[in-house]
């Protein structure tokens, strides 16, 4: 089981904190990641606000792909309406030798109005159209080492990429997918699913069925297990955990409220996302209390046995999943946070890791 951290790059939720005590925090967790065994670290792409800012993560995962040892680097995720697609399949062939293979790359289309308002002459109700057309033209240059395009947003003459892109992505490509279009998108692209724990998982399950049936209908091959991205409080006792789970998790939800107007009725009337409309209304039907309960139920919060009990109902349902998890978030204290990946590698981490043994040792017998 692949068990990766996530760099969020928030400052909500620690007053007075300067942005470059935010990216000194965040690289000093994924290199002790790195140092502790996690298998890789991923890096969002966000700007503007103090909800997360990493507005170019394929430069952050240079710097970072040359200072860690073991672990890959992912982009989670290149925003592709937000980027140009001769940009990003350029960026990423460069990445990925300076990677020296150890790249995984994410793509999603973006959910926040506020950063759409900023990108002038782009769209939040394009973005199904822009992600679509975008992906096939960055996928089939990192494929064919040739980049172009007669698409409605992105025509593009044909061009080499260089460095030449040398290596495969068919089996490093990510994709978020939280509505039914994405989920078809994302297994048209031969992509890994990528859904976060904001909801229960077994809402979840019908997304992750449809991208299996749908996977294995265009490839003729069975879907790779999907990525589940947690954002974890692990400690010492159940009390301690609570505390801060409880206190450090409401104040990320208060950002993700503010960030993404999750409650808002602005998606009724944005194409493409329709999903999320749905989301909105039952969120306010339950309002902010319900959903920081359902946040809690479902991401990986407690006592190393606590943590490792959720992991095991999660698997029980999904099957098999890649884990990209947090640390800090929601104003944790850089040594709380600190102090619950090190408790997390030492007691959390081993136990995941032997599942896939396990599995092969049961195949083996059988």
């Amino acid at each position: 089981m692949d068990v990766g951290v996530q760099m969020v790059f928030s400052s909500h939720g620690w007053p007075g904190i300067r942005d470059s005590q935010v990216v000194d925090e965040e690289l000093r967790l994924a290199r002790l990641a790195d140092e502790l065994g996690f298998d890789v670290i991923w890096s969002v792409e966000h700007h503007f606000f103090d909800y997360s800012f990493c507005p170019d993560n394929a430069q952050l995962l240079s710097y970072l792909a040359a200072v860690i040892k073991n672990a890959d680097v992912g982009t989670a995720a290149v925003i592709l309406p937000w980027n140009e697609p001769l940009r990003v399949a350029e960026k990423i062939a460069l990445l990925d030798h300076l990677a020296g293979g150890r790249l995984r790359f994410g793509i999603g289309r973006g959910l926040s109005r506020r950063e759409y308002a900023a990108f002038r002459g782009i769209a939040m109700d394009e973005s199904r159209e822009r992600f679509d057309e975008a992906a096939d033209m960055i996928m089939a240059a990192l494929r064919t080492g040739f980049i172009e395009g007669n698409g409605k947003f992105y025509p593009q003459p044909r061009i080499e990429i260089r460095p030449r892109p040398e290596r495969s992505f068919d089996d490093r490509l990510y994709a978020v997918a939280s509505s039914d279009d994405s989920v078809e998108s994302a297994a048209r692209l031969k992509a890994t699913m990528v859904m976060f724990a904001d909801r229960s998982w077994e809402h979840r399950m019908p997304s992750v069925e449809k991208h299996r049936s749908r996977f294995r209908e265009l490839h003729g091959v069975a879907a790779p297990p999907p990525m589940t991205c947690d954002f974890c409080v692990c400690a010492p006792t159940q009390d301690e955990a609570k505390d801060l789970a409880e206190r450090h998790m409401a104040l990320y939800l208060d950002s993700v409220l503010e960030h993404y107007e999750v409650m808002g009725s602005h998606f009724a009337s944005t194409k493409g996302y329709g999903a999320y409309a749905q989301a909105a209304e039952v969120l306010r039907r339950i309002g902010e209390s319900g959903f920081l309960k359902g946040f809690m139920q479902a991401t990986a919060w407690g006592t190393p046995d606590g943590v490792l009990k959720t992991m095991e109902a999660r698997r029980n349902l999904l099957g098999p999943f890649e884990l990209a998890t947090s640390f800090r978030f929601g104003g944790v204290p850089y040594a709380k946070a600190e102090q619950s990946l090190r408790l997390f590698a030492r007691e959390v981490l081993p136990v995941l890791k032997g599942w896939d043994k396990a599995i092969e040792r049961q195949r083996a017998v059988a």
